[in-house]
This record gives structure tokens, C-alpha cells and sequence, in this order.
């Protein structure tokens, strides 16, 4: 591992890095928006963004010093979401600043024929100095991912393949399992809601966590305290 990404691995160590995505047709899609959510939280103690699509990187880049985890989001046919799933893809992002490129660590089939080791090799080609991260929802993808070369390995895609579908909340026994065996700092993401759920998961051996609903989706987090207080009986 080369020195800069040392660096990098250091600077988001034990801290939380904020998701700043919205979708076209959200009520915060645009990329101003999502560079001063960015901004916010650098100036809230963040140590990473991470962020979707070549223009929301770029905006952010330029109004932050944090690292950027950069991802490309696609669809299929079938409405099943993709995180960069091709060599193309993730070349977009860092070349529009991310310092960290996170790539569908499944086992699901990629656009060209490429494959999850192809792609990594390339990257680390082209890219010495940026880390790849590889997004997966089960313990097996995370040793495929690992075995594959990805530099870190996150949880994010857990509850939202169709082998996790029935997951509802944050999965504690696949993080615990996944630093318990893989040689590769792990990053939790994905529905931790409170200050108590990220230091749990940080005392479990975690490197850093990402929060995004809880942080950057003011419509979600209005919605839980709506529906709590329509549940009172005044």
C-alpha cells in the first residue's frame, strides 16, 4: 500500500464520515446543495464525504478538504441499484477528485465482462494512490471482495440485495464476523440512526462509520418525528 493511501486510512480513522447524496427528484438533489451539506458537516467534525456522480464530487471537492469516497450509482432494468460497476464508472469519480473509490463488492454480473478483480487491478494501475473500497451485503462477498484486492471493505449494500432483503436494521453479527477474519479495515454504513449506535460499532473494531439518513435527509428525519408524535394520545 503506498504511502498516500496510508495517510488517508489514518485520517478517517475511529471517525465518522457523512453521506451527502440525494437523487433527482428529492427535495436536496443538486449539487450546491449537496457541497454545503459536505461543508456543514467538515465544520461539524466529519472526516469524509462520501458522495454520488462526477458533479456532486467535483462541487464538493472544491468547498471541502476532506477525502471523498466517490460512487457512481446506476440502475438496471430491474430497478436493482449498482454501486460503480465498471472500470469507467469509477474513473469518473476520481478524476473529479474522490481519494477513495467505492465499487459493487457482490458477485453480481458487470457491465463488458469486467469482473470485481479486473476492474481493481486497473485501478490500482491507473490510480496507485487511491484506495478502493468494495460495498457488500454478506460476510462471503466480503471475503470475495478481499481476496480480490479492494483496499477496504464496507457493509453499505447489507438489506439491499435480495440475499439481505430480509434485514432490516443494522447488521451487528456481519460486522463482528467480518473484522474477526478479514485482513482489511472494515467501514460499517448503513442505517446507524444515534450516537450510540456508531460507538458500538466503533468498539467492535470497525475503522470508521458512514451516516447519511440520519444526517442529510432532513424529509426522513422530520418523518420520524412526525409519525412519533401522531402515535401520542393528547
Amino acid at each position: 500500500m503506498t504511502e498516500k493511501k496510508e495517510m488517508i486510512l489514518n485520517q478517517i480513522r475511529h471517525g465518522l464520515i457523512v453521506s451527502c447524496q440525494a437523487r433527482k427528484g428529492w427535495a436536496m438533489h443538486g449539487s450546491e446543495i449537496m457541497a454545503a451539506f459536505a461543508k456543514a458537516a467538515e465544520e461539524g467534525g466529519a472526516v469524509g464525504i462520501r458522495a454520488n456522480g462526477e458533479d456532486d464530487i467535483r462541487a464538493i471537492s472544491q468547498k471541502v478538504k476532506l477525502p471523498i469516497i466517490g460512487i457512481n450509482k446506476s440502475w438496471d432494468a430491474d430497478k436493482r441499484v449498482f454501486i460503480t460497476p465498471d472500470y469507467d464508472s469509477a474513473r469518473k469519480v476520481i478524476e473529479a477528485g474522490a481519494k477513495i473509490v467505492a465499487l459493487d463488492g457482490t458477485k453480481r454480473e458487470r457491465p463488458n465482462g469486467e469482473t470485481l478483480r479486473s476492474i481493481i487491478e486497473k485501478i490500482n494501475a491507473d490510480y496507485p494512490d487511491i484506495l478502493v473500497m468494495a460495498d457488500i451485503s454478506t460476510y462471503d462477498e466480503g471475503v470475495y471482495a478481499s481476496d480480490c484486492g479492494a483496499d477496504i471493505v464496507s457493509t453499505t449494500l447489507c438489506g439491499y440485495t435480495p440475499q439481505t432483503s430480509n434485514i432490516q436494521g443494522f447488521d451487528y453479527e456481519l460486522v463482528e464476523k467480518l473484522v474477526k477474519n478479514l485482513p482489511r479495515p472494515i467501514i460499517a454504513e448503513g442505517r446507524i440512526h444515534t450516537k450510540e449506535d456508531a460507538l458500538k460499532i466503533l468498539r467492535m473494531g470497525c475503522h470508521c462509520i458512514v451516516v447519511g439518513t440520519a444526517i442529510t435527509r432532513p424529509e426522513i428525519i422530520t418523518s420520524w418525528y412526525a409519525g412519533e408524535l401522531k402515535k401520542m394520545d393528547l
